[in-house]
């Protein structure tokens, strides 16, 4: 009952994911982002453990099938779930366990992303989500997150009304750069939209708050 994607931008380096899912609070369960090492996805029966484990795996300086396939040798139930995986230099993997429905779920990688579904109307959604973020690389990050997310919803959904959404960034900071959440809402994706063009003007004075306080624009 999830479709997301994970993207890299490679003019900035920013890193990050965007996922939608008919539950609530799917951004505290089932994306991972960490600047400089990569992103990770744990869906369909969410292990939310698998997503800090393939980030300090990648941070060792594993790629991302190789993170994938030491994450898939210990995790427990593996079986259940579906991941995907992206790397500091935009490599990808991803995985869909043997209990996941495989006529309603479905992978695809692009150029610098990959995109993952399980419960959809068509397996064809992860395609059509790779296809939105390839489509203009010099737009932002998150906005081409968010627009991969759009373009999963009009290439078929979910069987039931989708009611939350997350965008995860990470850039150059330990924390991230855009962190923005939506739950139990009637249209997530468009409102998760909205968000990020309220938070973009502020997104950079935020991190020079954290980094040179007295530099920064007042509030």
């Amino acid at each position: 009952m999830t479709f997301s994607l994970l993207g890299r931008c490679n003019r900035t380096g920013m890193i990050g994911a965007a996922v939608t899912t008919s539950s609530i609070a799917v951004g505290s369960r089932c994306s991972h982002a960490r600047a400089g090492v990569g992103a990770c996805l744990t869906q369909h029966r969410t292990d939310p453990r698998l997503g800090p484990l393939a980030l300090d795996l990648l941070g060792r300086g594993y790629d991302a099938e190789h993170t994938l396939q030491a994450v898939l040798a210990v995790a427990p139930h593996h079986d259940w779930r579906q991941l995907a995986v992206i790397d500091a230099a935009g490599r990808t993997a991803a995985f869909t366990g043997r209990h996941v429905a495989r006529a309603k779920a479905g992978e695809a990688q692009g150029k610098d992303c990959v995109a993952i579904a399980n419960i959809v109307r068509s397996p064809d959604i992860p395609a059509a989500m790779v296809r939105a973020f390839e489509a203009d690389p010099g737009r932002p990050l998150a906005l081409r997150l968010v627009d991969a997310l759009a373009a999963g919803e009009a290439a078929g959904g979910e069987f039931v009304p989708v009611i939350s959404a997350a965008l995860l960034v990470a850039h150059e900071e330990s924390f991230p750069y855009v962190d923005l959440r939506v739950d139990s809402h009637p249209n997530p994706i468009a409102d998760l939209a909205r968000l990020w063009r309220e938070y973009e003007p502020e997104a950079e004075a935020y991190v020079t708050r954290a980094n040179d306080p007295g530099a920064a624009p007042g509030a």
